[in-house]
Order: C-alpha cells, then sequence, then structure tokens
C-alpha cells in the first residue's frame, strides 16, 4: 500500500502539470464554436449518460454499471488518427500493448499476460475470437478501423457472463450499421513505411431492409527497427561460421490485409457476416529468436444471426444468436538462416505450419421483469470447437536433410487434431434496493469435455448517494480454460501438453470511485487486487538437464494490486482534457518477484482542441516507466519512454462532405522496445537488447461522404 499511496501522489504532480499546461491559452478565435462534441471528448464529458452494455447485458450509465468499463467511440478513433486496434487500446487505463517474439500484440490487463496473451476474451458483434489452438485473440483479423462503431471493455474479470478467457478483462468490438452511416463513405490513408489503406462503407434501406457493406484494403512494410544480435549470432561465435542475418529487422509488416463485411437487420433479427484474409505477414523476431524473413497468411470468416426482442413477452426480453467462426493460419518459418550448422541447409532450416479451426455456437439468452425491483437474466448455450485441419511441411525432421517434406499425415506432426463441445448455463440478478442501492449477483456453470467443469460466481454493489457520485464494490471470480496446445501437443521439440491441466483461475476484488466535480468534470479512481491460481506454464522434466523437455503443468500462481485513476475536463468549448494513470504491481507468489510483464507506471494525456473553426488538433502523450525484468532475468529494466503523437483534423470543408487529417506519431523518434526472451536453459539470451519499435511515422488521410 506504500507504493499505491506514493503512485497517488506522483499521479497528482502529473496531473496538475498536465492540467496547467493543457489550459493554456487557444489560438485566437472569434466565434465560440462548440463542435468539439463531434468528436471523443466532447461525448464522454458527462460520464454519467454514457451507456455501456457489456457489464451485464442490457444498457446502464458507465457510473452504475456493476464494472471498471471503458468505452471508444468511431468518434474517439478519428479523433486520435489511431492506424490499427492495437493504438487505440494503448489509449486505456491500465491496457497495455506490448509484441511477443513473432510480432503480434500482446494486450495486457493490469500486468496479467502470457507470451501469447489468452488472458482476455475478445468478441466482435457477440462473437468470440479467441482461437483453441492458443487461446490467442487472433488481432491479425480483427475488422478494420473504419468500419468499428464502438469498442467496450471491462477491466477485471468476466467469466460470470461471457465464460472461459474472460480473466484479467474482455475487449468487445461493435461494428457499423447502416443507420450509424447513412449513405456512403470512402477514404484513403498513406504514411511511412510504405503503408497505404483505402476503404469504403455504405449504409441504406433496401427492400425494407437495413444493409451495411464495407470492404477495406491495408498494405505496408512495417517498420524498420533493427535486431543487432540473434540467436544464430550466438551459433555463429560458437562453431565460426557467418550466418546470422543480424542486423536484420524485427519484422512486423501486415503486407496486404483484406476486410468485407455485410450487415443487414430486419425488425427483431439481425446477420452479420464478415471476411477478413492476411497476407505475406512478418515473423518478427524468428521462432527461435533468429532473424526471420519467411512470411505467414491468415484467414478469418464469420456469420452470426441474432435474434432480439424486447417484447417477446409482457416479461421477457430475449436474445438468441447462433454463429459459425472459421479461422486459418499458415506460416513459412525460416527458423534458422541458410548457412547454419555448417551448410546443412542451404535454403535454411525451414519449417511450414498451418492450423485450421471451426467454431459453433449456439446462445441464448433473456432478461425477467416479473419481480418488483429485480431484473433476473437467465442463459444458456452450446460450443463445438474443432481444430480440424493440422499441416506442416519441414526440411530437418525425417527425410532427407535440406529438402521439403509434407508431414500433414505423420504420426509426430507437430499438433494433432482435436476436438471439444462445452455447454453453460448463468444466471444473474440486478436488485435495485432503492435509487441509491443495487446489488448485483451472478453465478455461471461451464462443463467442458476435455478439463471437466468450473463454476465462476460475481458480485457488485453499488453506492450512489449522489448524482454526482458512486462507489462500486465489486467481486469476481474468473478462469482461462486450456489450450489444444496445452493439453494435447506431443511433438514440439521444446514443450509438451498436459491432458490432466486444470483451468487457470482468478480471484479479483475491487473498489472503484467516480465523481463529476461539476459541469465538464469527471474523475475516477479504481483499486483492485487479485490473486491466479494454478497458472499453467512449461515445467522442465529434470531442471538439472540443459535440454529437458518442457510440460505443461499448473504449477505456478500469481497476485497482484494496483490503482486506476482517471479524469475527463471539458476546459472550455474549444479545449478538453483526457488524462489517466495506472499502477501495477504484479508477482509471481513462489518468488515474490514481479512478473515484469508490463511497466508499472502508465501515464497518458490527450487533448482536443479546437483551433479555427473546423480545425481539430489531437495531442496524445504515452508515457510508461519501471518496467522490470523477470526474475531469471539479469538485464537491466527496459527503459522508460514517453511518445507524442499528434493528428490535425480539417473537418466538414464541403457541405460535410470532406475530412482531411494529417498526423505523426512518435514525435519525437523515441527508442522503444518490448522485451525478448530471458536466458534458456543454458544461460544465454539470444537477443540482448529486446525487440524494437516503431519509430517516428508520418501519415495522411481524405475521406468522402456522399
Amino acid at each position: 500500500m506504500k507504493a499505491i499511496s506514493r503512485c497517488v501522489k506522483m499521479g497528482r504532480v502529473i496531473l496538475v502539470i498536465s492540467l496547467i499546461w493543457a489550459a493554456m491559452p487557444l489560438f485566437a478565435v472569434e466565434e465560440e464554436y462548440d463542435v468539439l462534441s463531434e468528436i471523443s471528448l466532447g461525448e464522454l464529458m458527462d460520464i454519467e449518460k454514457y451507456m455501456v452494455s457489456i457489464a451485464t447485458g442490457i444498457k446502464q450509465t458507465v457510473a452504475r454499471a456493476p464494472a471498471v468499463t471503458t468505452v471508444i467511440t468511431a468518434h474517439d478513433i478519428e479523433a486520435t488518427g489511431a492506424d490499427n486496434l492495437h493504438e487505440v487500446l494503448a489509449t486505456v487505463q491500465g491496457l497495455y500493448v506490448t509484441y511477443n517474439f513473432v510480432g503480434s500484440p500482446v494486450y495486457t490487463i493490469r500486468g496479467m499476460s502470457a507470451m501469447m496473451g489468452p488472458e482476455i476474451l475478445m468478441l466482435v458483434n457477440g462473437v468470440r475470437m479467441n482461437n483453441s489452438q492458443g487461446g490467442t485473440i487472433g488481432t491479425t483479423t480483427l475488422p478494420a478501423l473504419p468500419t468499428i462503431a464502438r469498442i467496450e471493455i471491462i477491466r477485471g474479470p468476466g467469466s460470470a457472463v461471457y465464460g472461459a478467457d474472460a480473466f484479467s478483462g474482455v475487449i468487445s468490438i461493435t461494428t457499423k450499421t447502416a443507420g450509424e452511416i447513412q449513405g456512403t463513405e470512402a477514404g484513403i490513408r498513406t504514411g511511412s513505411f510504405d503503408t497505404h489503406n483505402a476503404w469504403i462503407l455504405h449504409g441504406d434501406n433496401w427492400l425494407g431492409f437495413d444493409v451495411m457493406a464495407a470492404l477495406a484494403y491495408n498494405t505496408t512494410d512495417g517498420h524498420s527497427g533493427i535486431i543487432d544480435s540473434d540467436a544464430q549470432t550466438v551459433f555463429d561465435g560458437v562453431l565460426g561460421t557467418n550466418a546470422s542475418l543480424a542486423p536484420g529487422p524485427y519484422y512486423v509488416q501486415e503486407k496486404h490485409g483484406y476486410d468485407a463485411q455485410l450487415n443487414i437487420q430486419r425488425g427483431n433479427w439481425r446477420i452479420n457476416s464478415s471476411y477478413h484474409g492476411l497476407r505475406d505477414r512478418g515473423n518478427g523476431a524468428g521462432a527461435t529468436e533468429s532473424v526471420d524473413p519467411g512470411t505467414g497468411q491468415a484467414d478469418r470468416s464469420n456469420t452470426a444471426l441474432t435474434y432480439h426482442n424486447s417484447e417477446f413477452t409482457k416479461h421477457w426480453d430475449v436474445t438468441a444468436q447462433i454463429s459459425y467462426l472459421r479461422t486459418r493460419w499458415v506460416t513459412r518459418y525460416i527458423v534458422f538462416p541458410p548457412g547454419a550448422f555448417g551448410g546443412a541447409y542451404p535454403e535454411g532450416m525451414i519449417g511450414k505450419p498451418g492450423v485450421s479451426e471451426q467454431h459453433s455456437r449456439l446462445d441464448v439468452s433473456g432478461f425477467y421483469s416479473r419481480f418488483d425491483k429485480h431484473l433476473i437474466r437467465l442463459g444458456s448455450g452450446y460450443v463445438y470447437d474443432d481444430q480440424y485441419k493440422v499441416q506442416e511441411s519441414v526440411n530437418f525432421r525425417g527425410g532427407v536433410a535440406g529438402l521439403m517434406e509434407d508431414r500433414t499425415d505423420a504420426s509426430d506432426i507437430f499438433a494433432p487434431e482435436v476436438a471439444r463441445d462445452s455447454w453453460y448455463t448463468f444466471l444473474q440478478d440486478s436488485w435495485t434496493i432503492n435509487p441509491e442501492w443495487e446489488i448485483t449477483a451472478g453465478i455461471r456453470y461451464d462443463d467442458y469435455s476435455d478439463f471437466g467443469s468450473t463454476t465462476n460466481p460475481r458480485t457488485a454493489i453499488v453506492w450512489q448517494p449522489y448524482s454526482n457520485f458512486t462507489t462500486k464494490l465489486l467481486y469476481g471470480h474468473a478462469f482461462r480454460a486450456p489450450s489444444f496446445n496445452e493439453l494435447f501437443i506431443t511433438n514440439n521439440p521444446s514443450s509438451k501438453g498436459n491432458p490432466n491441466l486444470k483451468p487457470e483461475t482468478v480471484e479479483t476484488w475491487e473498489v472503484a470511485l467516480s465523481y463529476q466535480a461539476f459541469e465538464g468534470l469527471q474523475m475516477a479512481l479504481n483499486l483492485f487486487q487479485y490473486n491466479v491460481e494454478d497458472k499453467i506454464i512449461y515445467v522442465a522434466d529434470d531442471p538439472n538437464a540443459p535440454t529437458a523437455e518442457k510440460v505443461a503443468q499448473n504449477a505456478a500462481a500469481w497476485e497482484g494490486q494496483g490503482l486506476e485513476f482517471e479524469t475527463r475536463w471539458k476546459i472550455s468549448a474549444k479545449n478538453n482534457l483526457l488524462f489517466n494513470y495506472a499502477y501495477q504491481d504484479s508477482r509471481d507468489e513462489r518468488t515474490n518477484k514481479q512478473l515484469g510483464t508490463v511497466p508499472q507506471h502508465q501515464t497518458y494525456l490527450q487533448t482536443d482542441w479546437l483551433l479555427f473553426p473546423n480545425w481539430f488538433l489531437n495531442t496524445q502523450l504515452n508515457w510508461a516507466s519501471d518496467w522490470t525484468r523477470p526474475a531469471n532475468d539479469p538485464r537491466t529494466k527496459i527503459d522508460d519512454y514517453t511518445t507524442v503523437n499528434l493528428t490535425l483534423r480539417y473537418k466538414d470543408i464541403h457541405k460535410k462532405r470532406w475530412n482531411f487529417a494529417i498526423g505523426t506519431r512518435n514525435l519525437f523518434d523515441e527508442d522503444i522496445r518490448s522485451p525478448s526472451f530471458g536466458p534458456n536453459a543454458s544461460g544465454v539470451i539470444n537477443i540482448p537488447n529486446d525487440y524494437p519499435m516503431a519509430g517516428r511515422s508520418f501519415w495522411l488521410e481524405l475521406r468522402y461522404y456522399f
């Protein structure tokens, strides 16, 4: 608690400095233009009136919702000039975005994170995006930003409502409807790293149906961050060879991305159908942390039919959804470069794995309002997850060394073709005792065919003694389901699955305060504490053997605490400010050492200024500090950094049709790093200087509405 006290004091100092800076006089204009209501902070100033549904399934104000929530709208995304979802989510207090060894983004909430980031549940139009192979959220196959209407986020456990993987939080994305577009929007964007985007959205009524259709395309070469030493560099030093491709780039480019969406609504029925394809994606630092110029591709197609009738009967509000999601990825890894191991592999040691999955779901829930002061929600559903195709081609295992061999049907392929089914049921009661007090209690039971069942409760007490002040006491229990990799992999050279695994669990307590000091100034403070049990890690059968095989085990326990503070201030009709600060202290209970998954301190400052009529300037500042290493990593902590992003937007140039913007990200070209792996079994750190992130970049955007 002493650490929290120090952080609170630091946050106050930063806040005072930020407010003074933000309140500096603007460029003179002759008239007042209250047009900031068109963009993010103007909408969010009166947070009491801002509605969310992610906490319980029914719309509530953010202040009254029985969870710690954040809302991001399409206006927010536009105002900040974000290029991808990762940049959007980096604005949320307590949520940190980093990148792993294969160049995939990892979202971490409150310090709870694993290598591939499966501790967060991702939903798109109510359909879960987490795959079964690794539990990951598939961020390379998410909707294009111009198609997103809003993002709702829970920081904290959500399994009592959403089930598996709603562990540290839930991110729910809703795409635009015909009514939100009302015509046609076309846009193009170009920028640094040979990045280009184009999109077109159309919404209209056709034969009594509300129809939204969207197409988007993006291409980029990715940033040019350089890895100066890698795993092959180590081998070269031992063997006297010169095969390493380092210094070489950290390949994070997503060369070609395609997105298509169709939304059809009529009455109580809605169909969402989408396809997202990705081609020539880079492999980050490589599967073995050896610079890898190989590429991968991924596809995601999804169709969901939803029925919602708020007046199904006199006392029932019913929702039913049936959905089908199919995903596929194939990656060509250059595990080690040409010339490795004395030239045994002239073209390099190459592996080409791939996995295809399909997920079928039926979800039914309803609100029952017959009882006075009680709103009861019941729900049940069935899920079938099928990893139906696993493929693999390699030139280093079996056959003739250096020649590619298709091992798709081999008995020792890297992963098996497996499936599981599960069903669930949940009960939730929202009891409004009086206008000041509300208690929400819920419990959910999930049963899986492979690892068994789990029960997860939650309770929330919300007290609002005054219209401008709200207090919440929250308790939640959540679980993460073991992935297919953790359960069933048998032929991976470095790790092995364990069919006897139990799900990871977390127990979280939170206190949340919300206070509107006066009209236009809203403040919120959240305190949290959590304990993670049965954390799945890979443990060596024989710790003393440097090449021992590691097996997945429920062998770790984590604990964490921290705080989150946020203020939103509408300084004037021309100037809005958002400031948030997050502190987290997450530790391994066995060693009492920090996990080192994210920085301990995060600060975000955003201002929206009306410089002249129709000219808007958005400024963002991100500061991160005190990023320690895990207990077994002797390197010094990761350097602190501060980034500044600017977006200048000219809206409604000609009859509210044109929208022009220019911007820069990481204005001062900060050297930002994401942590590489620590020492291996031999004590060697393959990439000692971590993974380089993007430096300064510029972009230009044009939108047209007709």
